[in-house]
């Protein structure tokens, strides 16, 4: 069983890898520059990026499963769109979508726009996949050491409501499981959405 991670030198993707890894999974990513990727032993590297067709191509050969999170660009609902035409003409239809929550509320927002196009997209192709949608992510809190250390400030946008903050390590632990659980099924499994959460709303 071989799982593809797109996405798999990020805070996320990494950690994704890893848990796939644990589990003795055969893990191949796709990576701009595998000189910097720095991971884990017998992982499978393909270089290329999203809008590289041959690299695609050559990256889905053979995989039972994908692992697909587009990074926030300007082009990141055209790197969904290419990815998952790529997927399926690649007869890989089994996937892990990493999403964000409320994708369908706020389509306002450049950002759940491209995420609740791309799930529409999963669905209408007929793909067997899961759609993680998580909340914000408690990591990004280390950004905000040095306002908090050294002028006293919180500069996230969270305020009194708070939220339920997640842990990227446990975004990558739902996703290896999902993963892995599809790429086994032996027929194809219906489109699930999880919305991640931590246990504790926190506020500002």
């Amino acid at each position: 069983m071989t799982i593809l991670v797109i996405g798999a030198t990020g805070r996320v993707g990494r950690h994704v890898v890893d848990q796939l890894v644990n589990r003795g999974t055969t893990v191949r990513v796709l990576t701009r520059d595998p000189s910097n990727a720095d991971l884990a032993a017998g992982v499978e590297v393909v270089q290329g990026d999203l809008l590289d067709l041959d690299a695609l191509r050559a990256a889905f050969a053979g995989v039972n499963a994908f692992f697909l999170l587009n990074a926030v660009t300007g082009d990141e609902f055209t790197q969904a769109l290419i990815a998952l035409n790529i997927a399926r003409e690649m007869g890989v239809d089994r996937l892990v979508y990493l999403s964000v929550i409320h994708a369908d509320r706020f389509v306002n927002v450049p950002h759940f726009a491209v995420k609740s196009g791309a799930e529409r997209m999963i669905e209408q192709m007929g793909f067997s996949a899961t759609i993680l949608r998580p909340s914000y992510f408690i990591d990004n809190e280390h950004m905000s050491k040095d306002a908090v250390f050294g002028h006293g400030v919180y500069p996230m946008p969270i305020g009194s409501k708070g939220i339920a903050m997640v842990d990227a390590r446990d975004i990558a632990e739902v996703a290896a499981i999902e993963l892995v659980r599809r790429a086994q099924a032996p027929d194809k499994l219906p489109v699930e959405t999880i919305n991640l959460v931590g246990p504790d709303t926190l506020t500002g």
